[in-house]
């Protein structure tokens, strides 16, 4: 590109930038009066029905800590249900109390495969389990568990 045409270009921007600065700040303000909005001060009773009719639910403080609190507490509902697995477990010959309570944790029967080890080593009778297929369930407390599979 010749020198000369780049400085044209160059000048019609100049121009260009220079009318579109023009109207937009040497235009009317006809736009401005025509968006103006208008906010009103609503009572709280007037903001929670208005919210409730949006399908909101509106709570004080005291009545969100209280939901919070029950919440934490685990409060069961009158009609749940607690969740009991049941499993069939076959101990082979070579098993370990190790190997025996990964597969308990895998089943949810207990909650920690390391605490039952540690529960059956503290009793000592890792050495008595005895192979054979049980029916084993979550509701079992860990003496029931232990007394079933090692004797």
């Amino acid at each position: 590109m010749k020198a000369e045409k780049m400085r044209s270009f160059a000048a019609g921007l100049m121009i260009a930038a220079g009318l579109c600065g023009a109207v937009y700040y040497l235009g009317s303000d006809e736009t401005a009066t025509t968006n103006k909005t208008v906010t009103a001060k609503m009572s709280e009773d007037e903001m929670k029905s208005s919210l409730a009719s949006k399908g909101f639910v509106v709570h004080t403080e005291e009545e969100w800590n209280k939901q919070l609190a029950a919440a934490k507490e685990g409060e069961k509902k009158p009609n749940e249900e607690k969740v009991v697995y049941r499993t069939v477990l076959t101990v082979t010959l070579g098993m370990t109390s190790i190997d025996v309570g990964k597969a308990l944790e895998k089943a949810h029967i207990i909650k920690s495969a390391k605490e039952f080890f540690n529960e059956v080593e503290k009793r000592g009778v890792s050495t008595k389990l005895r192979p054979g297929s049980y029916d084993l369930e979550s509701g079992m407390t860990e003496d029931q568990i232990i007394k079933t599979i090692f004797k």
